[in-house]
């Protein structure tokens, strides 16, 4: 099959995924842009931003952006609605959370075709981020009896700030739990994508009377509002360390309940290992949706005597990776490409990222892998500027942030070792990380290095991941600061328990493991 052959399902064209969501919520979209939900109510405020798509450049609904006195008013008119919501039975308040799960069951697809166009997914992934929040909230309305016993809701509402990766299995998951366990919630639309799956989702849930409050704009403009105002009971933050850090200092400053998730530098050692082929089947998965998750692996510290190896199970796993245009098909009634990743989710990020590959080769990094453009499944004639291809990468070097730091997209790097202190301190690089896998042969040296591993969740072998329903998830050192979260501990975040309940979490005056 040559790209010229291809061409865009029919069906799955922006527009139709967009005049979909005004038959379907007529109240939450008008013709030419979303609506922000505050009080109860649309409201066709805040400057609606040009965006465009990353699958292939072309335009696509912005975030109609509020400035900070609207989004102050927005906050208090949450705290009215947590205010009645926090009253309403435990049985009415499921109810409600179950029929707007019926509800994004019935419009699954629809939201998983807005993820394609507005950030870059494939549409297996897709799907599976609107299936995984569906499922794992139906868990939390299966078991919240138990889990809320002896428990209240929060003084004020939540406010979630989140980034666009996961918008469904994230942020509409925490923001379905945190209403069941009887809060208000407040949440800001990322501002790099994901705004009509989001509206959408909103809309099917306002409809069942869930108390949700969705607004755009700046995180520099809004903060004030969504973090410090004194109506808010907690804030829940999902992002990079930067962000973080200064989020982490105003909720500190003001004692304030706090859930935040910030990027690590997630590492997967070799050591004494030899089943190859295990590895090399995992290595394609590794790559899902580039890279850009907060659980992907991007960093392989190896042992040196076992690199060849390494590079025989690698090399050909990485090269089978299939790249491009997540609806591109060579006849209309093909099914939609099986893709390990298409656009990264804009074409600056993806420049930034080519810019610190070439820097890093430049100071001395050895290329070991890069794959032809060429090889993509594209479009003809198509934007492909916001599309990187797999890149490895062996010892990158000190100066360059590929060295320290989570690339958020396809690029690898290597790093060699002699020793087991080498092997942890290279494996511990970016001061604390959210998983983090080790394979090696022998159960007594996993043992006894893994609790060394300064991550939350250590894989044997295998990867780890989020998790969903009553898996637990947090990280370590400077990836996490606030109340762990997952199974009874993301209800035991936003609820509050007896007087001298310490949360597991990493807090300012305390450390503590579930």
């Amino acid at each position: 099959m040559t790209p010229n052959t291809l061409t865009l399902k029919p069906g799955t064209a922006w527009q139709d995924a967009w005049h979909r969501c005004l038959t379907t919520a007529p109240e939450a979209f008008q013709d030419d842009r979303v609506l922000n939900l505050w009080a109860a109510t649309w409201q066709r405020d805040g400057r609606a931003i040009p965006a465009t798509t990353p699958v292939d450049g072309t335009p696509i609904a912005g975030p109609p952006r509020l400035d900070a006195p609207t989004a102050t008013r927005a906050v208090r008119a949450a705290l009215d609605q947590h205010r009645a919501w926090r009253h309403i039975p435990l049985n009415e308040r499921s109810a409600r959370i179950g029929a707007t799960l019926d509800a994004l069951t019935e419009h699954r697809e629809l939201l998983a075709l807005l993820l394609v166009w507005e950030i870059g997914k494939p549409w297996r992934l897709a799907l599976a981020d609107v299936d995984r929040a569906i499922d794992g909230v139906r868990w939390y309305v299966e078991n919240i009896d138990r889990i809320l016993t002896d428990r209240t809701p929060l003084p004020g509402p939540v406010s979630n700030i989140a980034s666009w990766n996961y918008p469904m299995s994230v942020l509409v998951h925490a923001m379905l739990v945190q209403a069941l366990a009887g809060n208000a919630v407040i949440a800001k639309a990322p501002t790099d994508g994901g705004v009509a799956c989001l509206t959408l989702a909103c809309a099917l849930a306002a409809r069942e009377g869930v108390p949700l409050t969705l607004v755009s704009g700046s995180g520099g403009e809004l903060s004030e509002a969504l973090v410090r105002s004194p109506e808010i009971g907690c804030v829940s933050f999902v992002g990079g360390r930067d962000t973080g850090a200064r989020i982490a200092t105003a909720v500190a400053d003001l004692g304030k309940r706090h859930i935040l998730e910030q990027e690590g530098l997630n590492t997967w050692g070799i050591w004494n290992h030899t089943d190859w082929d295990a590895l090399g089947a995992v290595i394609p998965k590794l790559f899902d949706y580039g890279k850009q998750r907060c659980t992907a692996y991007p960093r392989f510290v190896v042992q040196r005597s076992a690199f060849d190896a390494f590079l025989r199970a690698y090399l050909p796993a990485v090269r089978s990776l299939r790249v491009g245009h997540p609806l591109a098909v060579a006849d209309p009634g093909d099914p939609l490409p099986a893709l390990d990743f298409g656009p990264l989710i804009n074409a600056a990020k993806a420049k930034e990222l080519g810019d610190q590959v070439a820097e890093a080769i430049d100071r001395g990094a050895v290329p070991l892998h890069r794959a032809p453009a060429a090889d993509g499944h594209f479009l003809p004639g198509q934007d492909t500027a916001a599309y990187l291809h797999p890149v490895t990468l062996l010892n990158p070097p000190p100066s360059s942030p590929l060295h320290h730091a989570e690339p958020f997209g396809p690029v690898d790097t290597i790093v060699l070792v002699d020793t087991e202190a080498e092997l942890l301190a290279a494996m511990n690089a970016s001061n604390g990380a959210l998983v983090a896998t080790l394979s090696t042969d022998d159960p007594a040296t996993y043992a006894r290095l893994a609790p060394q591993i300064r991550a939350f969740k250590v894989g044997h072998g295998k990867p780890r991941s989020r998790g969903d329903r009553e898996e637990l998830f947090g990280g370590f050192g400077a990836s996490w600061h606030g109340a762990f979260v997952g199974g009874e501990l993301l209800v035991r975040a936003v609820t509050e328990g007896p007087p001298d309940e310490r949360l597991p979490g990493n807090f300012p005056d305390h450390h503590l493991r579930p």
